[in-house]
């Protein structure tokens, strides 16, 4: 059996098998360039991490049972100001909701992991699922956008 929480850690912050786990890269990057776009109609290595926090936290509402909806901060928030402030509490938010989101995944019961996201199914919006498939599909949106990152700092 695939324990889901290990594997949301490693995703985060451990050993993951594709690679640098998205914590890990995000620590790498450059303040100087994390607001910047090497690639036209690309978004930022900013743009991406406050994209995955403010999934991370609907994530999180979730699981908790709250109602899907879209994301708090919007899908793709901006940053507020591009300054190495900004970029500390960009990684510090992003860091805080991975680690909420794992504390809250360790405290399902077994009983608790096919309960059903309360909504209707919206492939868009990534509901209709259990929590199973929730923190699956979790854990796959952070290894897909760890790529796109890594491939960002090599600009």
């Amino acid at each position: 059996m695939i324990n889901l929480v290990d594997e949301l850690e490693k995703a985060y912050n451990g050993d993951a098998w594709h690679g640098s786990n998205a914590l890990n890269l995000i620590l790498k990057a450059d303040t100087q360039k994390v607001f910047t776009h090497p690639i036209p109609n690309a978004h930022s290595i900013a743009e991406l991490v406050l994209h995955l926090t403010a999934w991370t936290e609907e994530v999180l509402d979730r699981i908790q049972g709250k109602e899907a909806k879209s994301p708090t901060r919007g899908d793709w928030p901006t940053p507020i100001e591009k300054t190495e402030q900004e970029w500390e509490i960009i990684v510090k938010d992003f860091s805080s909701a991975n680690e909420r989101l794992i504390a809250a995944a360790n405290n399902l019961l077994p009983a608790q992991w096919p309960n059903i996201v309360v909504d209707k199914r919206s492939p868009e919006l990534g509901t209709g699922v259990n929590n199973a498939q929730l923190i699956n599909g979790l854990i796959q949106h952070h290894a897909y956008h760890s790529g796109q990152i890594a491939l960002l700092l090599k600009f």
